[in-house]
């Protein structure tokens, strides 16, 4: 899949995941979006970016830590996402922040501008990670941070199984580089060449817990990076995609429920040069 079909399918693929994002895993991600904010160490009056800021789980917390005095701009590459967020800052009557839609590789924002650069769980979807990872560090001001999470080690995460299901169907990868960095010292390294230094790295382990299997299967399927070819299956295809991931996360099952491992990996660096 080219870089430009990648992203259009993400584009419009969280378009369709709008409705279901938050109620399915604003409790999920929390672990990862906490960790995140804490490293970010951020400070009343500050100026930030959140990149991939979705419905702005992390946007509305970092409002709060920056108080009136700062400001938050939440971007995303989808319009929906966009969309839900401006309604929410409305409804929240949320007079520091702003939400505009942004392809992460090509962020419309000034150079040294903003204290810290943020992206919780949104550059496993870039086709190109160093450019938005070199983004991040251009919009900073010397001196200021960045802080990325993203999903750790496929094998420590009990719902990879999603993206083989998918792909066999879709025959292509929907999205290819999605546990790469994760791996390893694969995220520290993609942070260095993009500039930054005194990188600090947090793995931690989390349960994802649904308390049905319809629950579990609308996360991943309608609410997550599958959903545009989720949308095109007939309800046979829908029927065979449920029955086969169900079974790969049958070993997590707690009663109705579901209780799946998850890891995630955050990085923050210094822009000093």
């Amino acid at each position: 899949m080219s870089p430009e079909l990648q992203k259009r399918v993400q584009r419009y693929g969280w378009d369709k995941a709008s409705d279901y994002y938050e109620r399915c895993w604003a409790d999920q991600l929390k672990p990862a979006q906490e960790l995140l904010i804490e490293m970010a160490d951020l400070k009343i009056g500050e100026k930030v970016i959140d990149i991939a800021c979705g419905t702005g789980l992390v946007t509305f917390r970092v409002a709060e830590k920056v108080g009136t005095e700062g400001f938050v701009l939440g971007s995303d590459l989808s319009d929906k996402m966009i969309e839900y967020s401006l309604q929410y800052s409305v409804h929240k009557n949320q007079r520091n922040t702003n939400f505009q839609r942004m392809d992460a590789e090509e962020l419309t924002a000034e150079d040294n501008y903003f204290d810290a650069s943020l992206s919780a769980l949104g550059l496993m979807y870039s086709p190109d990670p160093f450019t938005a990872c070199k983004e991040m560090n251009r919009v900073i001001k010397h001196g200021g941070r960045a802080v990325a999470a993203v999903w750790g080690e496929r094998k420590n995460c009990g719902w990879a199984e999603i993206f083989p299901i998918i792909d066999a169907r879709v025959k292509s990868d929907v999205c290819p580089l999605f546990f790469q960095l994760g791996g390893g010292d694969n995220l520290k390294f993609t942070f260095e060449q993009a500039g930054f230094t005194n990188i600090r790295l947090k793995r931690i382990s989390t349960t994802l817990y649904y308390e049905t299997a319809e629950e579990a299967s609308t996360a991943v399927f309608a609410g997550g990076p599958v959903a545009m070819a989720y949308s095109r299956f007939d309800e046979i295809t829908k029927q065979e995609v449920h029955k086969e991931y169900l079974s790969s996360i049958e070993q997590f099952k707690n009663g109705k429920g579901y209780n799946i491992p998850g890891e995630f990996l955050v990085a923050a660096g210094y822009k000093n040069n």
